[in-house]
Formats: structure tokens, C-alpha cells, sequence
């Protein structure tokens, strides 16, 4: 936002959602299996799924009751809670889209790096090749949504497909990387695309996972849940070209 002529983020350690997780909740399934990390959610996204699983936090402008913290405050819970039971490898920012908490992951990750802490996104992968380059370098492990693999479908959700094979083709070369693609019935699932997005993926690294998940009818789409055997079919297509191919929701 515009505060006297100086841009300002209004997510700034504006925090809606914090929680201990299971690292395999965010899906990671091959970073610290077992692990618990601490998961951090703030307000808005850069695209506009009709299907979106957390429409309640990111697709609100900013007036949901929120939780403030500085970078100092969120690294020190995080290193307090490394050293409790369940225990904590680090920081996942998630649950909408982190990528616009840019600056604020900026100025948290070398705090939690200097505390031995890993630093994690969940995030749909759109953005421009500057400031991912920059931000790369303090950032352990991302799983990143491909929605589709056709680009007229990114363009219905505000996206570009281009943009976010870019974000996934730097980042396996600087950090652990799985992918999830949700399947919505009629619109991402067809065979073909399926057979596409898994090779150009074992182009890649044919060990990079995939999450195929079931949708469910969420905020503004109304189409039935993905049947089973759906991400079963779709499954079989992806694990002719990758090794490590994960059903979710199922």
C-alpha cells in the first residue's frame, strides 16, 4: 500500500495462522520425513483460483484478525520450539500465499539460518526472475504448486504457466523441491497433460516428487470432488517418468 508516497507491504509479520505441523503436511515427503516445523500464515495471493482450499485467508484484503511479529520474535519461537519434544527444524511459510510476505521472509531467514533453523515455502511459484534469484539463496526447501499444464488455464487463475516452470527449473538447482499438481475434474485432467508435465518434471530431475491431489469443492467452485480413481489414473501416467509420484487427499 501507499503510505506517503512510499510503498509499504501490508503483510508485513501480519501473521493469520500459526501451528506446529507434521513436515509432510505441507507436502514434504523427502525433507526431514517425521520432522515437525513451525507454520506461518499471513493474508492475500497473487492469483485467483476459483478452487482455492484457503480461500478464507487469501483471498481477504488484509482486515482478518491478525497476529503481529517481528523477524526477531518468529525466529525466536521457532528456535524455543526446537528445543521442546515434538521439536522444530524450522519456519514453513504457507497456508496462503507467502510470496507476498517477501520482504518479511527476507529479514526472517538469515535469523533462523544463524540458529541452525531451515526456512520452507509453499507457494504457487509466480514470481519475476530478480527477486527469486535473490530470495533463493535463503531458502531450504519449496513445494510448489503446478495448477495445470495448459496456459490458457493459468490465465483464468490470473498466472502464467511460464513463469511458475521458470520459478520450479531455478529452484531444484539451489534447494529441495517437490511439486503438486490439484486435480480439478474437467479442467486439469486430462491424460495428455498429465504425460507432459511429468516428463518436462523428469527433464528436470526424474527423483523430483510429485503431489497429485484430489480437489474439493471450495469457495467458488462447485464441481464435485476429483474422484479417486482419477488421481489413481493420473498417478500411473506420472510414475512412468518419476520416481517418486504421491497421491494426496485420497
Amino acid at each position: 500500500m501507499n503510505e506517503g508516497g512510499t510503498i509499504r507491504c501490508r503483510s508485513y509479520g501480519r501473521l493469520t495462522s500459526v501451528a506446529l505441523d507434521p513436515i509432510e503436511k505441507k507436502p514434504l515427503y523427502h525433507f526431514h520425513p517425521g520432522s515437525f516445523i513451525l507454520s506461518v500464515g499471513s493474508f492475500g495471493c497473487n492469483l485467483r483460483c476459483p478452487f482455492c482450499q484457503n480461500y478464507t485467508i487469501s483471498m481477504t484484503d488484509g482486515q482478518s484478525e491478525t497476529q503481529d511479529v517481528t523477524p526477531a520474535e518468529l525466529a525466536a519461537l521457532a528456535h524455543d520450539l526446537s528445543r521442546r519434544p515434538h521439536g522444530n527444524i524450522g519456519v514453513a511459510f504457507t497456508y496462503n500465499e507467502p510470496l507476498l510476505s517477501y520482504e518479511f521472509i527476507m529479514d526472517v531467514a538469515p535469523l533462523l539460518h544463524e540458529a541452525g533453523l531451515f526456512v520452507v515455502l509453499v507457494t504457487n511459484g509466480t514470481i519475476a526472475p530478480a527477486p527469486l534469484e535473490a530470495l533463493l539463496p535463503h531458502v531450504d526447501a519449496m513445494n510448489i504448486d503446478l495448477k495445470g499444464w495448459q496456459p490458457d488455464f493459468y490465465r483464468r487463475l490470473g498466472g502464467d504457466l511460464a513463469a511458475v516452470k521458470h520459478t520450479i527449473a531455478r529452484a531444484v538447482k539451489s534447494c529441495h523441491v517437490e511439486v503438486t499438481t490439484l486435480i480439478i475434474p474437467g479442467q486439469n485432467d486430462s491424460a495428455s497433460d498429465m504425460e507432459e508435465e511429468a516428463l518436462w518434471l523428469a527433464s528436470l530431475r526424474p527423483d523430483l516428487p510429485l503431489h497429485i491431489s484430489r480437489y474439493f469443492p471450495r469457495w467458488k467452485e462447485y464441481a464435485p470432488a476429483t474422484p479417486v480413481e482419477t488421481i489413481e489414473r493420473l498417478a500411473a501416467i506420472a510414475g512412468k517418468h518419476l520416481r517418486f509420484v504421491h497421491k494426496g487427499n485420497c
